[in-house]
């Protein structure tokens, strides 16, 4: 596996780089007074304040680095050598297809329906909200996805769409806190990745595909843990939907059937408790969340102190608020 093992630090390396470059251009572009003749639909799209959001300190920070993780992941399933066209396929439409859908609700969905349940009553009701859009999408590529890493049976690949899906939400579940999805990401997969590499040749796609995603978060965390940008909705589902497919690209039957249970018990437990007061409670937990960020009463802006102590995780009930919305997280 020593030639796997190269080629996904490779890979790794130019997602890292792509995903840099991409947040670097898509940051020029939005700062761009004159876009040129006939490029109106991309100045409105790269306008500054379709992008920005008020952190909890009343910072402004960019969702650009959802996007640029998106792009810099995908390039880099697809510039690997020696992956199978079904597992370079499924790369690229995870990290690809659940950021479009990510940033399609970062940039026109509303609060008027929040979290898994809100969306499944609008629609009930005949009512199709962002959120339900990327539902409903999110599960379709999933089961697409799935369906193209695997090559058992009708149970495997479903078990495969449904760990695809649940990953990408269960990642954007924790994108509530600055660099909190991608070390949860880089701790739960992180292993599986060192493992693989001392693996089996069958490993190979799975392991490429892991250090694809990995290694385009960690080049992005910097500016995710200063607070100048966040994954978003684009970035965390795309980050999750793609450990997703290379975890099925990998597991057992039996690896498969426990994934699935357990990325929906996390589903399910999002719309009932607040991850951020769970690891409030737990003092390792806690440590290792703030790991890296700057203090909770820290603000650029004096005037902000209040605003900031009065967002501490443990004095307020608003951080109940879902992930979904980017607005919340700081």
């Amino acid at each position: 596996m020593r030639n796997a093992t190269a080629t996904a630090l490779l890979t790794a390396a130019v997602g890292a780089a792509g995903a840099r470059l991409g947040l670097r251009g898509a940051q020029r572009l939005t700062r761009r007074t004159d876009p040129g003749a006939g490029a109106a639909f991309g100045a409105a799209l790269f306008a500054p304040e379709r992008w920005n959001r008020l952190n909890h300190r009343g910072e402004q920070v960019t969702l650009l680095e959802g996007p640029a993780y998106a792009a810099g992941a995908a390039a880099a399933v697809w510039l690997a050598p020696g992956l199978a066209p079904r597992v370079r396929t499924a790369g690229v439409a995870a990290a690809l297809g659940a950021g479009a859908l990510g940033a399609y609700d970062d940039l026109y969905g509303t609060a008027d329906r929040r979290g898994l349940r809100g969306h499944l009553s609008a629609l009930k009701n005949g009512e199709l909200t962002t959120g339900g859009v990327k539902l409903v999408g999110i599960g379709a590529l999933g089961l697409g996805c799935g369906a193209l890493v695997r090559r058992g049976s009708v149970l495997d690949k479903a078990l495969a769409g449904i760990v695809v899906a649940g990953a990408a939400n269960a990642v954007n579940l924790l994108d509530l806190r600055p660099g909190r999805a991608v070390k949860a990401a880089a701790v739960v997969a992180g292993p599986g990745l060192v493992r693989r590499s001392a693996g089996p040749a069958e490993d190979r796609g799975a392991l490429v595909l892991g250090a694809a995603g990995l290694g385009a978060a960690a080049a992005l965390l910097p500016e995710d843990l200063g607070e100048r940008a966040m994954l978003g909705d684009a970035g965390a589902n795309a980050l999750g939907a793609l450990l997703g497919v290379a975890a099925a690209a990998g597991a057992s039957r039996a690896g498969l059937v426990w994934r699935a249970a357990a990325l929906t018990a996390v589903t399910l437990a999002g719309e009932k408790v607040s991850f951020t007061r769970l690891i409030a409670a737990c003092p390792p937990l806690d440590a290792f969340d703030r790991l890296g960020r700057r203090p909770v009463t820290e603000a650029k802006v004096p005037a902000q102190a209040a605003r900031a102590a009065e967002a501490d995780p443990v004095l307020t009930a608003d951080l109940d608020d879902p992930p979904h919305d980017p607005d919340t997280r700081g």
